[in-house]
């Protein structure tokens, strides 16, 4: 039993440092991030949220993604959800548009968007993402920033917290050896 356990772990250990692993789960798992829209926030003009974007990569390493592993990175999926109030209807916007750039706020590119959003949407919206370009620069820099530019068809009572997930399908890097 021993030895199985000990084979599994080795084997495990070559497999995670794999970039066809590693590709795999930047593929499956996305980068996330939550923006605050304050009540404050007015109608029918655009506003912008930021917030700072956390892969599962880092939230297991507990430092910078590795995403040297992988390249040729493109948009795979959007979504937005609402988080707090947990109920709240995203049909308050009228319009979204997503934009990932570096920590500084360089390289900005818009990622995706919605500009026929029902008003009886319910908490969770899918956008219509632009994959046609590759977002290696941005995604390869360890610290990703989201920025939501919205035009409210409501105003909001209170402020009201949504959560942006993208998903992205990439290509292992072949300078890894594996």
């Amino acid at each position: 039993m021993k030895k199985f356990i000990i084979a599994f772990i080795a084997t495990a250990s070559v497999l995670t440092g794999c970039s066809t692993l590693q590709s795999v789960l930047r593929s499956t798992f996305p980068y996330t991030a939550t923006l605050i829209i304050p009540s404050s926030a007015r109608t029918g003009v655009t506003m912008s949220a930021t917030s700072s974007a956390t892969s599962v990569d880092q939230i297991f390493t507990g430092q910078g993604s590795n995403t040297g592993q992988v390249t040729q990175v493109r948009m795979a999926s959007a979504k937005i959800d609402a988080s707090n109030p947990a109920g709240q209807n995203l049909g308050v916007f009228s319009s979204i548009r997503v934009y990932l750039s570096r920590s500084d706020g360089s390289g900005e590119i818009m990622v995706a968007s919605r500009s026929d959003i029902s008003s009886s949407v319910g908490s969770s919206l899918v956008l219509d993402i632009d994959n046609s370009r590759f977002l290696d620069e941005v995604v390869n820099n360890s610290n990703v920033r989201v920025r939501m530019e919205y035009v409210l068809r409501n105003q909001l009572t209170i402020d009201t917290s949504v959560r942006v997930s993208l998903g992205f399908s990439t290509t292992p890097a072949t300078t890894s050896g594996m």
